[in-house]
């Protein structure tokens, strides 16, 4: 049987300052999720941004109708 993969392991130098509060800002429990999370976002951005640069380029794209014209009643 064999064992799971967890990735390769690589050494970083990383400030203690920095990866301190990268931590805490994204609520992580160790240095390895830390770097994990951080990298994932960064990702997630790049294909945010590869994306947003698309909008209006396909010149003959038409508005598509909304499905509630209208903003929901309030509730009481």
């Amino acid at each position: 049987m064999l064992a799971p993969s967890y990735g390769m392991k690589k050494t970083l130098h990383i400030e203690d300052t920095l990866l301190r509060e990268a931590r805490a800002a994204s609520g992580a429990s160790t240095d390895t999720e830390t770097v994990r999370l951080g990298l994932e976002a960064l990702v997630r951005q790049a294909a945010y941004q590869r994306l947003r640069a698309l909008r209006g380029s396909e010149p003959r794209a038409t508005d598509v109708r909304r499905r509630r014209e209208t903003a929901l009643p309030a509730r009481a």
